[in-house]
């Protein structure tokens, strides 16, 4: 039996998690994290039994308390939270799934309780690489990527040298809006960026996808992962979806992972690595596909991904200042306070004004974090 603990259980990443737990019986889940979503959270802790759970804000916590008062489950708030969830005693693997930098803290302890991590959230090596890469392997825990490119080249990998890797393909869809233009992208509204032609994901994943920032994200996520320089590290654009990632090695050979479009291949992968569990789903049919195709990312377009290179090779707290300010103007945009084309421009304007804190430690990090927000703040009334 394999005990799990989830933070973001009732996101898009956690809601997938639990339907693979449904299928396997040897999966028992120990745990809950969530942020405010409290009816959610009752029917997951009814159905699953966890012996712990865990709720980010105040009132929603309150509020659970009082909901499953008949169950017996402990309910925990805000970080003291997620850090009793992250490091809970006889948990084997911590499904790190909520969005942003609150990861970063409930990660690190659940390395030093010796905890496998299947790593969702993008923010924790972005901007807290240099720290998390060199706990996990100070304690020998695996970091095994949730995310569908970093699983593709991950599996890419397998039983190859490290050392005979040449680069990094990490492919992109392009989102809804490739192929278009500046002047088109400056009209472009919250529901035209939220319909992604292959992906379901979260609200916030999705504007990234669209703005190309997401992609940004995986390249500074890739090169903490895998230990490669990011000259080695290249951006391709593939439409369909089908190939999540490659690897091209010394002697010309590239290694790829394809599959349909479905996050549960990765979670699934992560949860029972080294195995492969049958899953239910969509095949791929080779002959129905037809064909693929590829091309390189519109970098003055889709400047977002422009300055995520740009981040990541200023390095320090440079590429926290990159995450906040996106998911800061993220947050606006959704909120309809900022236009669409605004998001990379904030992500610009704050980049430009800061200066580099090198090797920060978790308190520079969340410090610039609030540095970040404070400027926009001042800038977007």
């Amino acid at each position: 039996m394999k005990r799990i603990a989830i933070l973001g259980s009732t996101g898009s990443i956690g809601t997938q998690t639990l339907e693979i737990v449904r299928q396997n019986q040897d999966l028992q889940v120990a745990a809950l994290a969530a942020g405010s979503n409290v009816e959610r959270m009752e029917e997951q802790i009814r159905e699953f039994r966890p012996s712990a759970v865990a709720m980010w804000e105040e009132e929603a916590c309150r509020d659970l308390k009082a909901r499953i008062a008949d169950t017996g489950v402990r309910v925990c708030c805000g970080m003291d939270g997620l850090l009793e969830i992250a490091s809970l005693e006889g948990v084997d693997v911590l499904v790190t799934a909520v969005v942003g930098m609150i990861g970063i803290r409930p990660t690190i302890a659940a390395i030093e309780s010796g905890k496998a991590i299947a790593l969702a959230n993008k923010e924790t090596l972005v901007t807290a690489g240099h720290l998390i890469m060199p706990l996990a392997a100070k304690h020998h825990v695996p970091v095994l990527p949730v995310d569908s490119e970093h699983s593709a080249i991950f599996q890419s990998m397998n039983g190859e040298r490290k050392e005979r890797i040449s680069k990094i393909l990490l492919t992109a869809s392009g989102g809804p809006f490739r192929g278009r233009t500046k002047g088109e992208l400056e009209t472009m509204q919250v529901e035209d960026a939220l319909k992604h032609p292959n992906w379901a994901m979260g609200r916030k994943i999705t504007i990234d996808s669209a703005t190309m920032v997401n992609k940004g994200l995986e390249v500074m996520e890739a090169k903490w992962l895998f230990d490669v320089d990011l000259e080695r590290i290249e951006v391709v654009v593939h439409p369909q979806s089908i190939i999540h990632s490659m690897v091209e090695y010394v002697d010309g050979a590239v290694m790829a992972q394809l599959g349909m479009p479905d996050m549960k291949l990765p979670i699934a992968y992560a949860l029972f690595y080294p195995d492969r569990r049958p899953m239910q789903g969509k095949r791929l049919d080779f002959a129905a596909l037809g064909q693929m195709t590829f091309e390189k990312p519109d970098l003055e377009t889709f400047t977002g991904l422009k300055l995520a290179f740009k981040a990541a090779k200023a390095g320090g707290s440079m590429p926290t200042v990159y995450n906040a300010a996106n998911e800061m103007a993220v947050g606006l945009f959704l909120e309809r306070k900022i236009g669409f084309m605004q998001i990379p421009e904030l992500i610009a304007a704050c980049m430009e004004r800061h200066k580099v804190i090198e090797g920060p430690k978790v308190e520079d990090i969340l410090w610039t974090e609030q540095e970040t927000y404070e400027y926009i703040r001042g800038q977007v009334q």
